[in-house]
């Protein structure tokens, strides 16, 4: 096995370790470990993606089931824009970009750079939402706004269509929506994200099972090692300050944005 493998299996682990600490954010890295230390294609990367995400919100849905902490009527409403979004985006929209978009001389920009490039911008807008610190909101203001079906299947669909082009989970994008258009409480708001995720994920990844051929063997063994990743992170969690971890990492995320960019500019 090569260095760069054992590397992104432990990748693999640490994307479940940070996920079990902070409840998101780690799978953000999924993309950049599966093409820069296994070299898979972006547009695969982002397919198995979606699965290890999908598997790892599963795994912290249940949990929060069992806690009582599911608002399962946000997370339908929810739920249905955004699966039917990235089912059709990894099914039709992921496949028909052509393999060259733009020539300009020499240069020439690719399917595969546009995908990190816009991936990279992503992880840079969720970086600014774990770097920053924001106040929960009183349950007497929540109580103030109107629970808004037509901006949550909006949203819904909005983080569809970016979940299918690149793989992330989009929880910095679904939580805020949550708080402010379903008047959800901020736990109950991360614990609905995870089911939001895991099943918007899941079916995403049916359209990619009809149009690419999965490693599943290798497939499976990531998600098994960084859903142990998940059990560590959450045991880690009694004695680590998740807080301040997840500020620390955005700022992580910030550099590797901003590194992804630089590298696939420069190619």
């Amino acid at each position: 096995m090569e260095i760069t493998q054992i590397l992104g299996y432990f990748g693999a682990l640490v994307i479940g370790i940070i996920l079990g600490l902070i409840g998101g954010g780690g799978s953000i890295l999924t993309v950049p470990v599966l093409v820069y230390l296994f070299y898979i294609n972006p547009v695969t990367a982002t397919a198995y993606s979606l699965f290890v995400v999908g598997i790892s919100a599963l795994v912290g849905a249940i949990n929060n089931i069992k806690k009582r902490l599911i608002d399962f009527r946000t997370a339908i409403v929810f739920s249905i824009p955004a699966f039917i979004a990235v089912y059709i985006s990894r099914k039709y929209l992921v496949p028909a970009i052509p393999e060259e978009l733009i020539t300009i001389g020499t240069f020439v920009l690719t399917k595969n750079v546009a995908i990190m490039v816009f991936f990279a911008i992503i992880m840079l807008i969720a970086s600014i939402s774990m770097i920053r610190d924001v106040k929960e909101t009183s349950e007497g203001a929540l109580q103030r706004i109107a629970y808004n079906y037509p901006l949550i299947i909006v949203e819904g669909l909005v983080v569809g269509i970016l979940t299918g082009i690149v793989g992330a989970g989009g929880g910095f994008l679904i939580i805020p929506a949550l708080v402010l258009f379903a008047k959800l409480p901020m736990k109950k708001a991360v614990a609905t994200s995870l089911l939001i995720i895991a099943i918007k994920s899941l079916i995403g990844f049916i359209g990619d099972i009809e149009t690419l051929n999965i490693d599943w063997y290798f497939l499976l063994t990531f998600t098994f090692i960084s859903t142990i990743g998940i059990f560590i992170g959450v045991w880690l969690n009694r004695f680590i300050n998740g807080k301040k971890l997840k500020k620390s990492f955005g700022w992580f995320v910030l550099i590797m944005g901003i590194y992804i960019i630089i590298m696939e500019i420069s190619r």
